[in-house]
């Protein structure tokens, strides 16, 4: 049941495959973001490439559960953006290595930075506008919007 739960969320997402697991090239796909489920993953294979947000609940039937799923589906671009994969994990019986590391209690919304570091760690749902103001403040978000600049601006031969 679960599966199937998170398969229909997944079916919001652009261009998403399923949410049992990670895809094979999921991590290298821009538009993979899932979500997918926690216990198939490693955070440390998102290191320097994605933005994991991660959201725990003890139950898919969690209020708050769905309603940070309904959020995070308004606007699949601007998380595409930033690099941001989608991991849950509503398993407490079964814990995750993701969840034995972060410790949730009930539910729990994690955004971890390409660094591996946990950047910010929530107690009820947040959107999409509020997740992407605070990935946009990363010194390391900055210094790749940095970058694209510095590519766009037209060379001037002389």
């Amino acid at each position: 049941m679960k599966h199937a739960i998170l398969f229909v969320l997944s079916a919001f997402f652009v261009g998403q495959a399923g949410a049992a697991g990670l895809p094979d090239g999921a991590l290298e796909d821009p538009s993979a973001i899932g979500p997918y489920e926690a216990v198939e993953a490693n955070l440390s294979d998102f290191l320097w490439l994605k933005r994991p947000v991660v959201v725990f609940a003890d139950t898919p039937a969690d209020p708050r559960f769905k309603r940070q799923i309904e959020l995070l589906e308004t606007r699949p671009q601007a998380l595409i953006d930033r690099d941001v994969v989608i991991l849950v994990d509503t398993d407490r019986q079964n814990p995750s290595d993701i969840r034995l590391k972060l410790r949730p209690r009930g539910f729990m919304m994690v955004l971890i930075g390409k660094d591996g570091e946990v950047e910010l760690r929530k107690p009820s749902p947040w959107d999409v506008r509020e997740i992407t103001r605070a990935i946009d403040k990363m010194p390391m978000r900055l210094q790749e919007l940095k970058e694209q600049r510095a590519a766009q601006l037209p060379i001037f031969d002389d």
